[in-house]
């Protein structure tokens, strides 16, 4: 349902690569939440993080998007230039920042693009950068009826510390329960 609400999907480099990441497709994403997407092409395109452009270009991700969703990969003007070309022959290309990705100018040129609900799956240096840079006003949480551990993560890490000595305030909006499983939906809370 996150994915056919979102114009566009933003994630890490690092969490593309580890998760094996491909084109959203219509077909994989079920029929159920097709009219969320009503007036507007039939999946998101993903949008890649990726400072130095460690990625597989010839993989799916980026040669198998579909024309409606082509990938979009934001980088920085110190990636090699070769391989900024190399990805723009399947991928749109932003260059955003000169030596790490400036995620404000990232998000600005997305909605230039037309892409104003964004919506990140992680992982969880890129959502703690998200984070401070003060870009995060929502946080869709699961929670699974299952005990793991030790040695969790939180789910931001990386980056200069948040406001508030590390923590963001949010507000519970809605929560829907399914199968014991919690997914919870909250929204920034606005300062003062």
């Amino acid at each position: 349902m996150l994915r056919a609400h979102a114009d566009v999907i933003l994630v890490g480099a690092g969490t593309a690569r580890a998760e094996g990441y491909g084109p959203v497709r219509p077909e994989s994403e079920g029929l159920r939440w097709a009219w969320l997407r009503d007036g507007r092409p039939p999946s998101a395109p993903i949008a890649v993080i990726t400072r130095a452009l460690d990625l597989d270009l010839g993989g799916a991700l980026l040669a198998d998007a579909p024309a409606h969703a082509r990938t979009i990969v934001i980088t920085t003007e110190s990636a090699v230039p070769g391989r900024r070309a190399a990805a723009a022959r399947t991928a749109d290309v932003i260059v955003a920042g000169e030596a790490s990705v400036d995620l404000k100018a990232a998000v600005d040129a997305l909605a230039e693009r037309g892409h104003q609900r964004i919506s990140c799956e992680g992982g969880p240096h890129l959502l703690g950068q998200l984070a401070d840079a003060g870009l995060l006003d929502e946080l869709c949480l699961t929670i699974s009826p299952l005990l793991a551990g030790p040695g969790a993560d939180r789910i931001v890490t990386g980056g200069l510390p948040m406001p508030r000595g590390g923590t963001l305030p949010f507000t519970l909006a809605h929560a829907l329960e399914d199968e014991s499983h919690l997914l919870c939906r909250y929204v920034r809370r606005s300062a003062g």
